[in-house]
């Protein structure tokens, strides 16, 4: 799509951009072209979603049925083009320059580049965040940590040194009003000096929780490719150890969420992206279908601080019909929501359920929600909802007392239309007699 200038970027499953290591989100804007005025090899790209990281300028063709998307690095712009304000800008759409350099290896050069903004948008807010993502060059942290590091420790001893000189001042009493007042003024002065403190270590320890973070990733890809390549010569207890350790390593959160301060008017679309992609992994683990209230919990607790509301997160679902995700939201006729997979089958669901109220003790005396959800696996309520979509379907049977619901068997499925009289002497029919028989 973009020749030789721009290197392709790996999407999701929904088409949500493949973050790299320690890069966030900073803004998104749709319906932006991307082109060069200069430079007529240069690809003319139309109508697409950008996405402002601390590492790249990433481009999204959102239009076709497969997205695909470019991306130009942070650290390849060597210039930023102030916005011209002028009566022609008012009635035309926004426009924002900046000079890279791209291209292969022993073909690269200066390309200016232009982003037409054909939305509503900000385009001073967009401008303001993509200089501060640049000039923060957040791509080098890891290589500057080491040195970060070593020039803490000495910042440290040199502010120990003027500590020391700071306790041979001599304080010189004063009373009366001027008194009150500077023993005043020292009191805010060392609240101010604390309140400072305390920010300075609040950032330092997210700056701490997001390596951390990012560590909790790399460790996570590292166990799910062991676990695929090395299948073979381990045990049981091993397995039983790497499942418990990406257990708890996917619950550490999610390094970029989706924000209204980053996505703007493109926030519950977003939302929606992200959380297709969340949900696959939680999913897998409960058999293809999962209750509302689980997701949420499970993405908030992921999200840390960036909590969303329940409207927030049933609208992204609700949108999940314009994309085209591999996640879907199911509601049962007694009102429960639910998140599954496409590939889930209710057929397989069926075919479990009906051989679990074919043993003798569920011929005998049935089945209940809880006894189903210790079968399947899953939550009583949702075990109650299979229960009642196999009895629409016309393989069980209901029987409500005090007690609650029962399920049995559909024996009127044995019985011969023809001869209802007819005893056969095979089947679930003959099975339940015997067990009947042998409880009299």
């Amino acid at each position: 799509m973009a020749g030789n200038w721009l290197p392709a970027a790996q999407l999701t499953g929904s088409g949500r951009p493949v973050l790299q290591p320690g890069e966030v989100e900073c803004s998104l804007l749709s319906s932006v072209d991307l082109f060069s005025e200069e430079t007529p090899s240069f690809p003319n790209l139309k109508a697409g979603l950008v996405i402002l990281t601390t590492h790249r300028l990433i481009w999204v063709q959102e239009s076709t049925t497969s997205p695909t998307a470019i991306f130009i690095p942070l650290s390849a712009i060597t210039h930023i083009f102030s916005l011209k304000k002028s009566i022609k800008s008012m009635f035309a759409s926004p426009r924002f320059r900046f000079q890279a350099s791209l291209g292969e290896k022993g073909t690269k050069g200066d390309v200016v580049i232009t982003l037409i903004l054909r939305g509503k948008s900000d385009i001073d807010s967009f401008v303001e965040k993509f200089w501060e993502a640049w000039r923060k060059k957040a791509w080098e942290d890891g290589m500057k940590s080491g040195s970060d590091a070593s020039g803490s420790v000495l910042g440290s001893g040199s502010g120990h040194g003027s500590g020391g000189d700071g306790g041979l001042a001599v304080r010189m009493p004063v009373v009366g009003v001027a008194g009150i007042l500077r023993k005043e003024q020292e009191m805010w002065e060392n609240t101010d000096k604390s309140l400072q403190e305390a920010f300075q270590d609040l950032n330092a320890l997210m700056n701490k929780a997001k390596e951390m973070v990012i560590l909790a990733e790399r460790m996570r890809s590292k166990l799910l490719s062991g676990s695929t390549s090395q299948a073979t010569g381990t045990n049981d207890e091993e397995i039983g150890t790497k499942e418990e350790m990406q257990e708890l390593l996917l619950s550490v959160g999610i390094v970029s969420p989706v924000t209204k301060e980053s996505a703007g008017a493109l926030y519950h679309q977003q939302l929606s992206r992200q959380l297709a992609d969340f949900a696959k992994i939680p999913l897998e683990r409960a058999g293809g279908m999962i209750n509302l209230i689980d997701i949420y919990c499970l993405f908030n607790r992921a999200r840390g601080t960036e909590l969303i509301s329940p409207d927030d997160l049933l609208r992204a679902c609700s949108l999940w019909e314009k994309f085209d995700v591999p996640v879907m939201l199911r509601t049962f006729d007694s009102g429960v929501m639910v998140i599954q997979s496409k590939s889930h089958s209710d057929v397989e669901v069926f075919t479990r359920i009906r051989s679990m109220v074919t043993t003798p003790d569920a011929l005998r005396s049935g089945v209940t929600a809880s006894d189903a959800a210790m079968t399947l696996g899953i939550a009583p309520a949702m075990a109650k909802e299979h229960l009642l979509a196999a009895e629409g379907k016309g393989l069980l049977c209901r029987d409500v007392s005090p007690d609650g619901f029962c399920f049995f068997v559909n024996l009127l499925q044995e019985v011969d239309a023809d001869d209802i009289f007819l005893v056969k002497d095979y089947g679930i029919y003959q099975t339940w007699i015997k067990v009947i028989s042998a409880t009299r």
